[in-house]
């Protein structure tokens, strides 16, 4: 597969239903050596009062459940040692 053909699609968390975000605007770990994905790399910006917290995601390539033509499922829970970007 593709990157271009990755591109655009939505990434949701399969466990909570939730929009992560558009892989067109995340950030992508690639190996060097390979040119293979290793993970994707998810910003979400929230604002609470005045302040905005950033949160960032990373989510292994392994954790991709499933890519389908419009979006990419991916398993948010598994991951160890990392709050949700959702959670406050």
């Amino acid at each position: 597969m593709r990157l271009s053909e990755l591109s655009g699609k939505e990434i949701v968390d399969m466990k909570k239903a939730e929009r992560l975000g558009l892989l067109g605007q995340t950030d992508l770990e690639i190996d060097e050596e390979t040119g293979e994905i290793k993970a994707l790399l998810i910003s979400t910006g929230k604002w609470f009062s005045l302040k905005r917290q950033n949160y960032e995601t990373r989510v292994p390539w392994s954790h991709i459940e499933k890519i389908g033509t419009d979006m990419i499922m991916v398993d948010i829970d598994t991951i160890h040692g990392q709050k949700h970007p959702t959670e406050k």
